[in-house]
């Protein structure tokens, strides 16, 4: 980066060419001063041990000093050597986990460093003050000059680093759900790549659009894995049953719709993954609400009965054979009346609220069908059979829309 991009003035152009030769003799005192005094003021850079980052303070140092007189003998002298120099510190910064005050914080000490002693030899050798200050202003504008060069750096790496761990934390999602189950071992390495805490339990999220519209990123917590952006967008959350998991989930996932498989053990994944997936399709279809997170342990009979939906309607052809006598019209009528005793226990009263009709139209229906179906109506064995059947057999098949002359025609008013 040209520096006569931010600094078009060039404040060391004001600063007469021959106090290079006052001040490059001193240069290397300097650099020793200005380095003892980052390391006793920060305690992050003091590393005794460490050669190797020894030799790049140095470098870096003394670097900045150097360019710094070379630009007052000539302000068009190239910046580049020295941005690359301090792009590479904030690079490293950022690499280490320190903030980027730090290394804000060493750079005004080295100024200031710089100054004191550049001014102190300006006086000795009676520069005029008005010298003086134009070599305040140079070091401070080139102070500005090498910690944008150092921001930039430190950017970069954060915007890798966070790049690289969005990409472990993919790959842990896939490694999860993975059939047949990883092992417990590659699963904590990379975890701890990942920054990711192994937990206790977890239960699997998948996703469809609620709109056609372009969808917002949910808002999750850091320890939600998440990836939206795959064939079948999903989730991973653990410990899905801690305080406050649920609304916060329903509250980011308002513009989804989202079936959550049940809890497990992290390495059950898959086995949650299986169950949200069963559920899905039935919230899409109506047959589950999809106005917030779908929690499959909360509708575990309806995902049972719609498992195998083509061998329930095969059952429903034969158990419910005695409707196909009745006109279509009332055929659906005596079904849900039908479904609503089992699952109140043939209670007129309740079924009549449930169903908003008159109690003695429960009784009614309810004669009907017992010389329909006889005696087998109230069998204890037949009763769950037939419950199922029902419930199957109400919903319109996935492959047709439904048809009142068969047996499964949609939900009708009863």
């Amino acid at each position: 980066m040209a520096i006569e991009e931010h600094s078009p003035l060039k404040p060391w152009a004001g600063v007469p060419g021959e106090l290079s030769d006052i001040f490059r003799p001193h240069l290397a005192e300097l650099a020793d001063e200005m380095i003892e005094e980052i390391l006793a003021g920060i305690p992050e850079y003091d590393r005794p041990q460490d050669e190797e980052y020894a030799r790049l303070v140095r470098l870096a140092v003394e670097g900045a000093l150097r360019q710094f007189v070379d630009l007052i003998v000539d302000p068009d002298a190239s910046w580049e050597p020295v941005a690359a120099v301090y792009r590479e510190i904030g690079w490293a910064e950022a690499r280490e986990g320190r903030n980027l005050d730090v290394l804000q914080g060493t750079l005004r000490l080295g100024a200031r460093v710089a100054w004191r002693r550049l001014a102190a030899e300006s006086e000795q050798m009676n520069v005029p003050r008005r010298h003086l200050a134009s070599i305040a202003e140079a070091i401070f504008a080139f102070l500005d000059e090498i910690a944008r060069a150092a921001t930039e750096g430190y950017t970069k790496a954060r915007e890798q680093e966070a790049g690289e761990l969005e990409h472990r934390r993919r790959r842990l999602l896939d490694l999860l759900l993975a059939e047949p189950p990883a092992s417990p071992q590659a699963i904590a390495d990379l975890a701890r790549l990942a920054q990711w805490r192994v937990p206790r339990t977890v239960a699997v999220v998948v996703l469809y659009e609620r709109s056609q519209h372009p969808f917002s990123h949910p808002s999750l917590p850091p320890d939600v894995l998440a990836d939206v952006n795959r064939r079948e967008p999903c989730l991973i959350v653990p410990d899905p049953e801690g305080p406050g998991r649920g609304r916060l989930l329903d509250s980011s996932l308002r513009n989804w719709v989202a079936a959550m498989g049940p809890a497990v053990r992290t390495e059950d994944a898959s086995k949650s993954l299986r169950w949200a997936r069963e559920a899905l399709p039935l919230a899409r279809r109506g047959i589950l609400p999809s106005d917030q997170l779908i929690r499959c342990s909360e509708h575990m009979p309806t995902l049972v009965v719609f498992k195998d939906e083509e061998l329930v309607r095969a059952v429903a052809d034969l158990r419910l054979a005695p409707l196909r006598s009745v006109r279509p019209r009332h055929r659906g009528r005596l079904a849900r009346t039908l479904l609503a005793c089992l699952q109140s226990g043939f209670n007129a009263t309740e079924v009549a609220t449930r169903l908003h009709v008159h109690p003695q139209t429960v009784r009614y229906r309810l004669h009907q069908l017992e010389e329909l179906f006889g005696e087998g109506l109230y069998e204890p064995e037949s009763r769950l059979e037939m419950e199922m059947v029902l419930t199957v057999w109400l919903t319109p098949p996935v492959d047709r829309p439904a048809d009142a002359s068969e047996l499964d025609g949609p939900r009708r008013t009863a």
